[in-house]
């Protein structure tokens, strides 16, 4: 059946979902027909969204590809946004303070639409490092610690909105990869407050992530470490863990004052 005629926040929520699905193919743009099954809604919906989108700059379409990318619109919004929000500014000393007190590798990872971009990393001084990230590189919300740690802040419907529309995506991102152990380990997380877990399912690299979250509770971004597992296991996993959680506090504390 075709959807009902969407209102309030439904309607932005299709919006975002939309976005977030361009977002994380800003490169190589994607057809209705995708956005369509990412998204969950039928055609003509999608359809009427997108040219919403496109007639207020925030979405535009290669005619020759039929493929939609990101707008302008949004490029502008972002700039304006940037100062008051200086997300790398507050936590590169939180990232450096962690690598130098544990001695292993802090990284920030922050949301982009429906994945997780490195911000910043720092490297400690033990000599065996676990690089499971470069910084500016980019996974699909599923994939890490630090994801999970992300996820477990928001609303279970979104968890599984997320979850459906990068399915695909992460399983080939990694093909080891599997939905239910992401919502456990989500649930986990959400019991525990902070992530933990073999990073990309490697039993020899462990990570620890706990999520920065703005003053609505929505996740920003997410502080964490890796190490290899022998380092990060037990009391020293708790330790690590409330080490991350206090620099969350003083992290959302000072994004309150901007």
């Amino acid at each position: 059946m075709p959807d009902a005629a969407p209102h309030g926040t439904q309607v932005i929520q299709r919006v975002a979902t939309l976005l977030r699905l361009l977002a994380a193919k800003a490169r190589s743009g994607m057809r209705l027909v995708d956005l369509e099954r990412a998204a969950q809604l039928e055609r003509g919906t999608t359809h009427r969204l997108l040219q919403g989108l496109i007639a207020e700059g925030f979405v535009i379409q290669d005619r020759p590809s039929r493929r939609y990318f990101l707008g302008p619109a949004l490029y502008e919004m972002g700039i304006a946004a940037a100062p008051h929000l200086q997300l790398r500014d507050i936590c590169h000393p939180f990232v450096r303070a962690i690598s130098g007190s544990t001695g292993d590798t802090a990284f920030l990872m922050v949301r982009s639409g429906f994945d997780c971009v490195c911000m910043d990393r720092s490297e400690g001084e033990f000599p065996i490092k676990a690089f499971s990230v470069e910084v500016g590189r980019r996974r699909p919300f599923g994939i890490g610690t630090s994801s999970v740690a992300m996820l477990s802040k928001l609303h279970p419907e979104e968890v599984e909105r997320i979850c459906a529309a990068n399915d695909a995506r992460c399983t080939e991102f990694l093909p080891r990869y599997c939905a239910q152990r992401l919502r456990q380990r989500v649930a986990a997380a959400r019991a525990q407050g902070y992530a933990a877990g073999s990073v990309l399912e490697v039993p020899e690299i462990r990570g620890v992530a706990a999520a920065i979250c703005d003053g609505a509770g929505r996740p920003l971004a997410a502080l964490g470490v890796s190490a290899i597992s022998s380092r990060l296991s037990g009391a020293r996993e708790a330790e690590v863990a409330a080490m991350l959680v206090d620099a969350v506090r003083q992290i959302e504390a000072e994004l309150a004052m901007h």
